[in-house]
């Protein structure tokens, strides 16, 4: 599937000053260390692209919830010395996005330069997706590039009114890389095509549940969501999760599933503990002997054999959510061993981002997939078939 609006490699970029809205939303430690710099990296030939046509590189990204107020604790100080490592060139960091310190940046910039701007979101402009703060950031640059796909589903300043105010406007390699990976496998899937949904909740997942209801060979339902389903079938949880609502919805996609010929795989086990404490006591039981009192943390052995099974045969994966609490190592095995079994599969494998995205990364096994996506909620919501507003801002690609 191609992407359907116009890109990067289709606009003049020679001696231009392009503003590229990036992802650097990366994890940091206490310290402020980056841990995870993959969503750096993901951006870099866009960046490059840039750089070799002579062009005024002006990045521009937010990191974490500041609430529109300047926090140092959410400074992109620390990403400006990883992309000086990175590009191997200087990367000239001002402490704000918008203003006279900003302006004077870009006018001194020679051809070839690269600027990152503080974060977005120290503004209330950026998230309210307010107009002058849009027509300020546009008034930055000739050529405007979305690469951030992890923002594709907010109306914000810089992925919507920015497109507005500025002549050009682009996807860049990542966005589109990530548009047709996830659509691609959804609308058209080598077959057998396998779902893999994990995680906390049913309701985050039913849009795409349904959107792949008819589409699907198999479907995995494993997380904390699974619990609901296992309620639906009338067997005692324990304390696990449930959403309680969504128990009659739970059991009516299972009959659906069943009916349509799709096969509906839930766990037949799991680890349960007898607290959410991190010395509780914990077993393997049958899902069917979850004690009273008990919490279901994670997929159980047998569940794993049952799910690694389901995936063997399989020409396209498509797996967002993880199995259990992964990051407590008790409750790591299940979502760990699926993501051995999903990378050793021969298919095309698609890691929804996020989480799963996390989980996989610490299973050692990123490596191994066809792709790993760099946003969680904008992919789930492209999953779900809805409209991406930061990519519907973008002109459609000239024919």
């Amino acid at each position: 599937m191609n992407l359907t609006k116009q890109t990067i490699d289709q606009v003049d970029l020679r001696h231009k000053r392009v503003l590229i809205r990036v992802d650097f939303n990366v994890p940091l430690d206490d310290s402020g260390q980056i841990t995870d710099d993959s969503r750096i990296r993901a951006a870099l030939p866009t960046i490059n692209r840039a750089i070799d046509e002579d062009a005024v590189v002006i990045l521009c990204s937010h990191l974490g919830r500041p609430d529109g107020h300047p926090n140092p604790e959410f400074s992109l100080a620390p990403v400006a010395k990883r992309l000086h490592r990175l590009l191997n060139k200087p990367v000239v960091f001002v402490d704000d996005c918008i203003g006279p310190k900003v302006e004077s940046a870009v006018k001194q910039a020679n051809p070839g330069d690269v600027i990152l701007l503080e974060n977005l979101r120290f503004h209330p402009g950026e998230e309210k997706n307010d107009e002058q703060f849009s027509a300020q950031l546009a008034a930055l640059a000739d050529v405007y590039i979305n690469e951030a796909f992890g923002t594709a589903h907010r109306s914000h300043a810089s992925t919507v009114g920015v497109t507005k105010y500025v002549k050009v406007s682009a996807a860049g390699f990542l966005m589109k890389r990530e548009v047709e990976a996830l659509e691609g496998s959804v609308e058209n899937p080598v077959r057998p095509f396998v779902a893999i949904l994990g995680g906390a909740k049913v309701s985050g997942k039913i849009g795409v549940i349904k959107n792949l209801g008819g589409k699907v060979d198999k479907v995995s339902i494993g997380g904390g969501m699974a619990f609901t389903f296992i309620k639906a079938m009338g067997f005692e949880i324990g304390k696990s999760l449930v959403e309680e609502d969504m128990v009659d919805l739970a059991r009516q996609i299972h009959e659906q599933a069943m009916a349509q010929k799709i096969k509906f795989y839930l766990p037949v086990d799991c680890v349960v503990a007898s607290s959410l404490e991190p010395t509780a006591e914990t077993m393997i039981v049958p899902i069917q002997e979850i004690p009273p009192g008990w919490y279901g943390m994670d997929i159980g052995p047998a569940s794993v054999r049952l799910f690694g099974e389901a995936v063997q045969n399989a020409k396209t994966i498509l797996w967002n959510g993880p199995m259990g609490v992964f990051e407590r190592d008790a409750f790591s095995r299940g979502t760990f061993a699926l993501a051995h079994s999903v990378a050793n599969a021969y298919a095309k494998t698609i890691v929804g981002g996020g989480d799963t995205a996390l989980a996989v990364h610490r299973a050692g096994e990123s490596e191994s997939m066809s792709f790993i996506s760099t946003g969680g909620g904008a992919a789930l919501q492209l999953l779900e078939g809805k409209n991406m507003p930061g990519l519907a801002a973008l002109p459609d690609r000239p024919y």
